[in-house]
């Protein structure tokens, strides 16, 4: 090949070099995957951050109790929801599998659980509410419960594509690592 503004060498156009350059598949979805997951896990943060929010203001007593209700049990274990996050984000500079299979397990066991647990926690008093239209407990003048079922339905979203995209992206580094391996 000849320098950018030199001659060609003979018998070629100069693209014969665009095979040698294109990336891999699984390399491609790998940064694709990562950017997906990036994404929601900083959505998580956000989530976290206002149920931190949520709890300081209620414990300190901030704000009066009418605007800003005491957590609910469940709230107290989704707090230890960050660890897994932070786990996923370093794997992602050298494609550490095993922090992403621990962020993957911490997931299902500091997220995921939590908020089933919440789930199951919060149904007496939203079937109180819908049969008889009775809130005790609120937040900014909205029922407690439906507010916090709010969450727990787009956290259930958020950590259910996180895993998702964990699985496919563990996957994919697999299948690098495999193809390393033949060479």
């Amino acid at each position: 090949m000849a320098s950018r503004g030199g001659p060609r060498a003979a018998g070629t156009d100069g693209s014969d070099f665009q095979h040698r350059e294109r990336v891999a598949s699984h390399y491609q979805m790998s940064v694709t995957l990562k950017s997906e997951i990036k994404k929601l896990i900083y959505t998580h943060v956000v989530i976290w951050l206002l149920l931190l929010a949520q709890m300081v203001v209620g414990h300190l007593k901030l704000l009066p109790h009418d605007q800003v209700a005491m957590p609910y049990q469940w709230e107290y274990p989704y707090l230890l929801s960050i660890l897994p996050s932070f786990l996923g984000l370093l794997s992602f500079p050298r494609n550490n599998i095993s922090y992403l299979v621990l962020s993957m397990i911490s997931t299902g066991l500091f997220s995921v659980a939590p908020l089933i647990y919440g789930a199951m926690e919060m149904f007496p008093m939203a079937q109180q509410l819908y049969r008889h239209g009775k809130a005790y407990r609120f937040i900014f003048g909205f029922s407690a419960v439906s507010v916090m079922y709010l969450v727990v339905v787009v956290a259930a979203q958020v950590h259910g594509w996180q895993l998702y995209y964990s699985k496919k992206l563990l996957d994919s580094w697999f299948t690098s690592t495999q193809e390393k391996k033949k060479k």
